[in-house]
Order: C-alpha cells, then structure tokens, then sequence
C-alpha cells in the first residue's frame, strides 16, 4: 500500500508524455474553442485599452481647457500691466519714457 501511494520517478515520467499528447490531442480536437477563446481575448485586450485611450483624451482636453483660460489670463495681466505702465509713462512732462515705451511694446501712437 506504501508503495502504490507514492509513485515512482520513472512512472511520472512515462506518464508526462501522455499527458502532454492528451492536451495537444485535445487543442487539435478543440481548435475552434481555442482560436475562439484567443480572438475574445485579443477583443477583450483592444477594449480596455480604447476605455483607457478614451479616459486620457478626456484628461488632456480637460488639461487643454485649463491651459486656454490661463493664457487668457496671462494675456490680460500682460495687457493691464502695459497699459498701466503706458499711462504713468504719458504722466512725465518730457513724453520721453512714453516714446520708449510704445516703441518696446512695438505700438506707434
């Protein structure tokens, strides 16, 4: 009884090739359900990686929206701080500054 409960090296190893000619006999008997199995995975796969496609374009329209609005709000402070500097630079009595001014910020007036 000892002896069946524990099995050989040299049995296991006969047995190997059977099993391994089992699973092939098998695939070759159920070639359909394989190359089916793999086509729903291969779909599977491609599905997750469109929802996750489809999330990061969200992200970056999202990113590029907040990017807009800051760049029209860095214009504008760009703009208010200009006009303010033009109109301290008209306050001097010579015009001088002024003239200076418009030429940096490429205005002609």
């Amino acid at each position: 009884m000892a002896s069946s409960s524990t099995p050989s090296p040299v049995g296991s190893t006969a047995q190997n090739p059977k099993r391994s000619l089992g699973f092939i006999a098998n695939a070759k008997k159920h070639k359909h359900s394989f190359i089916q199995f793999f086509a729903m995975t291969g779909i599977l796969l491609l599905s997750v990686r469109s929802l996750g496609q489809k999330y990061r374009i969200h992200d970056l329209q999202e990113d590029t929206s907040a990017l807009k609005e800051e760049q029209e709000s860095l214009t504008n402070r760009m703009n208010n701080i200009k006009h303010s500097l033009l109109h301290e630079a008209s306050l001097e009595p010579t015009g001088l500054f002024a003239s200076r001014l418009r030429h940096l910020f490429g205005e002609e007036s």
